[in-house]
């Protein structure tokens, strides 16, 4: 559905159209920019191109603020010229490269995620050992320590799909999508569950602006939906298991 085009004109591409929630707008001396170079071949028409931030035509409309701290903003393309040189691989072939950018930056958002998560439970645990009530630290009820053993569990977890994520790139996969997937739907989704139940432990503190648990509440919320929501996660890994169950019925009964 991208709306973005890039229409070769001479040795440049003129691009019109208009981006929201770009990372960095208004901040960055470059832009990847990703745009229909033939909107009749869907996902193959796109092509990507490198556009530098005082680029005629180019323009930074405005920030778009987030409850949390990360720059966003909206950029605007009026007659953006840019040379063919500046395009980033083949003409119809952006859709791969941003793929690929997505394997390597998904398990960075599930790295986020289990800092986050760390940080939480680090402060869950500190207070749950200095507060006492009906007598003892609350660290020594039961169903507080309940708590703990489940948010260590899915910290644990979170953090090896991170690493097999990383370690598979570091070896010298071509494509981690299915790791890097699963590292991010997880951690996220983990870190989020984690902080929430850090919270309920601290209580009435946790929710204070200036608590360290309700910056990172308000945080952790962004990373289940940028680099591809959770749900996409779970297609991407879903479509490859169904396409390795198709390949393997195919070969049976081949």
């Amino acid at each position: 559905s991208m709306r973005t085009r890039a229409v070769l004109d001479g040795d440049d591409y003129v691009i019109e159209g208009h981006k929201w929630f770009i990372s960095n707008a208004g901040i960055a001396d470059y832009y990847v920019v990703f745009a229909s170079t033939d909107p009749d071949q869907g996902s193959r028409g796109i092509s990507a191109f490198l556009v530098p931030a005082d680029a005629e035509g180019l323009t930074f409309r405005g920030p778009q603020i987030m409850s949390a701290a990360h720059p966003l903003g909206e950029i605007v393309f009026d007659q953006c010229r840019v040379p063919v040189a500046n395009r980033i691989g083949d003409e119809g072939r952006g859709f791969m490269v941003g793929m690929a950018t997505l394997d390597q930056l998904r398990p960075t958002v599930g790295a986020a995620s289990c800092g986050m998560a760390e940080r939480a439970l680090r402060e869950a645990l500190g207070h749950a050992v200095r507060r006492e009530q009906f007598g003892q630290p609350l660290a020594d009820f039961q169903i507080i320590q309940e708590k703990f053993g489940r948010m260590a569990i899915e910290l644990a977890a979170s953090r090896l799909l991170v690493y097999r994520a990383a370690w598979e790139k570091d070896r010298g996969a071509d494509r981690i999508t299915v790791e890097a997937a699963m590292a991010k739907a997880y951690a996220t989704e983990a870190a989020q569950r984690i902080i929430d139940e850090s919270i309920q432990i601290l209580g009435a503190r946790g929710v204070l602006a200036d608590h360290p648990l309700d910056r990172l509440y308000r945080s952790v919320r962004s990373l289940r939906i940028y680099e591809g929501t959770t749900e996409i996660q779970h297609l991407i890994i879903a479509g490859q298991m169904v396409a390795e169950a198709k390949a393997e019925v195919a070969d049976l009964e081949g």
